[in-house]
């Protein structure tokens, strides 16, 4: 809070901002696939294609044992063909996974109760005194200049205790 300077009746101004700490979360472009962790089976081929189909295992059904994800190929004549084919699609697939993954880990560490009135941890004061009070654990200090400059180590342990008693509750 502080008096805005551009009301003539000095009133007091209220001010909402919101702050979001998070560490950085590796993102993947690309996944390597340890050969141990793919079972790899050929068959033969069904559908058009004339006496090749039902002669050859040109058809390749790759199987990611860790995550039980099974990807098939037929398109091609080859089986070589094939497995490339079918190794693409699983790398995309496993790909896909791994960012779902990472998007919940990210969403995981955000605060809870989102940025909405109500849901503020601390509160600052500028004026006509000076005070940073956190809203949850009743912590506060009378110098929000210092706070402003990162001096945060109170508001940190005085959140950890409040966490830890939360957690015993």
């Amino acid at each position: 809070m502080r008096i805005s300077p551009f009301d003539n009746q000095s009133r007091r101004q209220t001010s909402f901002a919101e702050v979001e700490v998070l560490p950085v979360v590796e993102t993947t472009d690309h996944i390597d696939i340890p050969e141990g962790d793919v079972r790899v089976d050929v068959y033969r081929s069904s559908g058009p294609g004339g006496q090749s189909v039902n002669t050859t295992d040109s058809a390749v059904r790759l199987t990611h044992i860790p995550s039980g994800i099974v990807v098939t190929c037929q398109n091609e004549k080859s089986q070589l063909q094939n497995k490339i084919a079918a190794m693409r699609v699983l790398q995309a697939k496993l790909l896909e996974r791994k960012r779902l993954e990472e998007r919940a880990e990210l969403d995981a560490l955000k605060a809870d109760g989102g940025s909405s009135w109500g849901n503020q941890m601390r509160s600052y004061v500028l004026h006509p005194y000076q005070m940073v009070k956190d809203l949850r654990t009743e912590y506060e200090v009378g110098n929000p200049a210092a706070v402003l400059d990162g001096d945060l180590d109170g508001f940190l342990e005085a959140g950890i205790r409040w966490r830890n008693r939360r957690n015993d509750d």
